[in-house]
């Protein structure tokens, strides 16, 4: 699908993408480089980010890989100071990097639990922790009064419940408050805005393909979305239309979130609404005879 955003709408920014060598962080990195930003990732695969930068040199995109794990401060650092050093400045950092399983509640070792959390909570912290200093205005390669954006990507599932997702939603409601938190006291002192974006199940990532395995039949399975529609919400956020928005958690997912199937049937309902709201009526008038 083309971009309904002007080709240069990222023109000269720079952007470092956890998770960025796959699925989702992926495609925010091809998108983003299509719009002209600078593109550095930071991944634990070598393979995978060796293949990516590939794929996006081929598309005249500006890239930088960097192996590192988001859980360990040196490698944070490691990866703004590369990434800085390559392009001069850092004007985005988007903190893709996660872990999921499917697993019940009571087989869930407490070892799991710290696992998803750290990679997914923890590594979004430090992260932007370190970043800070990087995209806050001030910072080398900024303009004056320029500021810096962060971005999460979390989830939806955290709204509510989710089944066998004890770890996932513990992880993600923790960067939904962290989000706004940070865009509190940041954007008032730093001219950075934090947001997040929230997928809803989105076809070909690696996250969906072990949520929903070929081996489970989902029923009444809620809409299906595209890696395309979180890079355009990305690029929003990243670009001059999105300046006014900070603290936001954005759902992108067709409003599955809330999709509940009903109880009963569409013809049932109609009947029986006017069952209830007849006898409603004259239970009224017989009080009022009363």
């Amino acid at each position: 699908m083309e971009s309904p955003f002007n080709s240069e709408a990222l023109q000269g920014k720079v952007a470092l993408i956890t998770g960025g060598g796959s699925g989702i962080g992926f495609e925010i990195a091809t998108h983003f480089g299509k719009h002209g930003a600078k593109i550095a990732i930071i991944g634990r695969r070598k393979s995978v980010l060796d293949e990516a930068v590939e794929k996006l040199s081929s598309q005249s995109i500006q890239a930088l890989a960097i192996e590192g794990d988001v859980r360990k401060e040196e490698d944070a650092k490691r990866a703004l100071d590369s990434t800085v050093a390559k392009f001069g400045k850092l004007d985005i950092l988007v903190n893709g990097a996660a872990g999921n399983f499917l697993c019940l509640a009571e087989d869930l070792s407490v070892n799991a639990f710290r696992t998803v959390l750290e990679i997914d909570t923890v590594g979004t912290y430090n992260m932007s922790h370190h970043a800070m200093h990087y995209l806050k205005s001030g910072a080398p390669g900024k303009k004056s009064g320029e500021g810096g954006l962060i971005i999460n990507i979390t989830a939806t599932l955290q709204f509510s419940a989710a089944w066998f997702q004890t770890h996932l939603v513990s992880a993600k409601a923790a960067i939904d408050s962290m989000t706004r938190n940070l865009a509190l006291e940041w954007g008032k002192d730093y001219n950075i805005r934090v947001n997040a974006i929230a997928p809803g199940p989105i076809k070909d990532t690696p996250g969906m393909s072990k949520l929903a395995p070929d081996e489970i039949n989902i029923r009444d399975s809620p809409p299906w979305g595209e890696k395309w529609d979180i890079a355009m919400t990305a690029i929003f956020l990243a670009s001059s239309a999105g300046k006014y928005v900070n603290g936001a958690i954005i759902p992108v997912d067709g409003g599955a979130w809330f999709h509940r199937p009903p109880h009963f049937p569409k013809e049932t309902i109609r009947s029986l609404s006017r069952v209830v709201e007849k006898r409603s009526r004259v239970g009224s008038n017989t009080k009022s005879k009363l």
